[in-house]
């Protein structure tokens, strides 16, 4: 059996969601014995093709970005060219491209969707892209999507649950390794307070005004971490200092794959306070799980099933500082509740989203549609 993964970009490209999904799945694919090989497009006008961990990746030339979509046509091309030489084709979803080149090739391999999140606020894109979606919808012999809340409150899902099959996104670990001297130095900074990690895109869904507003609202005995870059850092560095928090939260910008899992280490507890169903997962949230760390997160679809209501954490509505900082506070100041929280985000983590479960669940359904 041999599996083509197909989307938009591949490590060591910056790493969004779908690209640490498709990573995940195509190591833990082919540890697994299948062969999972990856046709995506390059961050550049050059074409590469390299054998790494035993598959092909296949990158193809790329001329820029429309609408957050890469302009390759040399993947169309491409893909017309590979797709017989699989059993599986894997697409990613969204990613207009991908999905315009299983249109025009109609491969008569098995395909297989996999839904990240809806497009919901490129109602242009959604506009021009909506017939290329509604055939793939209809054409894939099956849709992954990661959480089973986000079938039913997706109305674009929700006609094709009879073939949508629910495998939640796993990581490995490896590489959140924690250096005691760096935690040690964190703590330090941060000393007699309690430490709140968030970490991720500096963009218009995470809702990071609304965790500096809660921030307000903690006190001094608080620290709130928001790591990351993106276009809306400015806006909220001006925010923390007109709201007087330049010693109460901090903005470290990027923070280094080696370092990741010392902050994680490092911090009490971990907190994503999303405002958008484009946050349809949440992999930080699973990444802090895997610490034992407690989280706070919002009721989004996906991420509110992900972070269990009272088992690993508290949900709260979005854009609301208030019960933000509330639910914060419970949890930092119940020792029995943190403990239990913090027991359970572990197994939680361990029973439902490392690698190898996704891969595992991944072959199984492939093996189910060939009938093998």
């Amino acid at each position: 059996m041999r599996v083509l993964q197909f989307g938009k970009y591949y490590p060591p490209a910056p790493p969004g969601g779908i690209e640490v999904v498709m990573y995940n799945l195509a190591e833990g694919i082919n540890k697994e014995g299948t062969r999972c090989d990856v046709l995506c497009s390059n961050t550049n006008a050059t074409y590469s093709e390299e054998i790494y961990n035993g598959y092909n990746i296949i990158r193809t030339k790329s001329y820029g970005k429309i609408l957050s979509t890469s302009v390759s046509p040399q993947l169309i091309s491409k893909f017309m060219d590979i797709n017989k030489n699989y059993d599986i084709i894997h697409v990613h979803f969204p990613d207009p491209l991908a999905n315009l080149a299983v249109l025009l090739a109609k491969p008569k391999n098995k395909v297989v969707l996999h839904w990240h999140s809806d497009i919901v606020r490129q109602r242009l894109l959604l506009k021009l892209y909506a017939p290329v979606m509604h055939w793939l919808m209809k054409r894939a012999d099956a849709i992954i999507t990661t959480t089973p809340t986000y079938i039913t409150c997706s109305r674009h899902l929700n006609p094709f649950e009879h073939k949508a099959v629910t495998i939640p996104i796993g990581v490995a670990t490896e590489h959140l390794t924690s250096d005691k001297e760096e935690v040690a130095a964190i703590r330090k900074l941060h000393e007699g307070k309690k430490i709140i990690f968030s970490l991720g895109r500096l963009i218009y869904y995470k809702g990071y005004e609304h965790l500096i507003k809660a921030a307000s609202e903690l006190g001094e005995g608080y620290s709130v971490i928001i790591a990351g870059e993106g276009p809306l850092r400015e806006r909220l560095s001006n925010m923390v200092k007109s709201m007087g928090l330049a010693g109460r939260v901090f903005l470290p910008g990027h923070i280094p794959d080696r370092q990741l899992g010392t902050y994680y280490e490092a911090c009490d507890l971990f907190c994503l306070p999303s405002v958008e169903r484009s946050e349809a997962f949440g992999i930080v949230i699973i990444e802090a799980m895997s610490f034992g760390k407690p989280v706070v997160a919002t009721k989004l679809a996906g991420v509110g099933w992900v972070n269990q209501h009272g088992v690993t954490g508290i949900n709260v509505e979005p854009g609301d500082p208030a019960e933000l900082s509330h639910a914060i506070k419970l949890i930092l100041n119940g020792k029995e509740m943190y403990n239990r929280f913090s027991i359970n985000c572990r197994e939680r983590f361990m029973n439902f989203f490392t690698r190898e479960k996704m891969a595992q669940s991944a072959v199984k359904l492939y093996k189910n549609l060939l009938g093998s």
